[in-house]
Parts: structure tokens; sequence; C-alpha cells
């Protein structure tokens, strides 16, 4: 009998987000509103959707926020910035954190010394 050290690799590839589109959406919703009672959940099941993209959907549309059935973080049109830009910002932040850490080491340094110059004009006194 042999045993092994562990579960082995997982067979299943990891799951991919689905984006829908709002020309899809707006598609649906529409096919979904024309079905006839008993066919309704059949739009659903053949599209693997969920009645709550229905109803989300639908308050989309009677709002007008045709740009509210685009997901705006898997969106094309979400402009990237520049990898440079991106480095270029996260230096900024890491830089003015270590500034933050910096004054306040030199605050905590200027105590020390204050406390340290009162204790030894506090011990020529006492002698």
């Amino acid at each position: 009998m042999t045993s092994t050290s562990g579960p082995g690799p997982d067979p299943a590839p990891r799951p991919k987000r689905r984006t829908f589109t709002a020309e899809y959406k707006l598609r649906i919703v529409a096919e979904y509103d024309a079905a006839p009672a008993g066919q309704k959940g059949a739009v659903l099941r053949r599209e693997r959707l969920y009645h709550s993209h229905i109803i989300e959907w639908r308050a989309a549309r009677h709002t007008g926020a045709t740009k509210k059935l685009t997901d705006q973080r898997t969106s094309p049109a979400r402009p990237r910035k520049h990898p440079a830009e991106a480095e270029n910002a996260k230096l900024r932040r890491e830089n003015e954190r270590l500034r933050m850490e910096v004054d306040q080491k030199n605050a905590a340094l200027e105590a020390l010394g204050k406390t340290h110059a009162l204790l030894q004009s506090l011990s020529k006194s006492a002698d």
C-alpha cells in the first residue's frame, strides 16, 4: 500500500468570470419579458442566468442607464494605466510612507535628546 503526501493537482481549471455586453443584456431582458409565463425559466436555464440578473438589468434599462449595463470592472473601455505610470504611483505612495516614518523617528529622537539633556541637568544639580 502506497501513501501520497497530499492531494494531487486540481484537475479543474479555475473558472473565469463571465461578462455580458449591454446589447446582450438588453436582448435577454426583452426575450425574458416576451416569453410566456411557463417559458421564462427556460430562458434563464438556457443562458445559465439567475432571476436576479434580469431584475438588475431591467432596472438599469428602466432608469435609462445603459452605461450601467456595462460592467466597468471588466469593460474594455476602461483605460489602463501605462506600467510606468502605475510604478510611479506606487513609488510615490511608498516615498510618502517613508517620509512619514522618518518624521516620526526624528520627532522621537528629538524628544529623547531633550529627555537626556533634562536628566543630565537634574543629575548635575543633584551633585
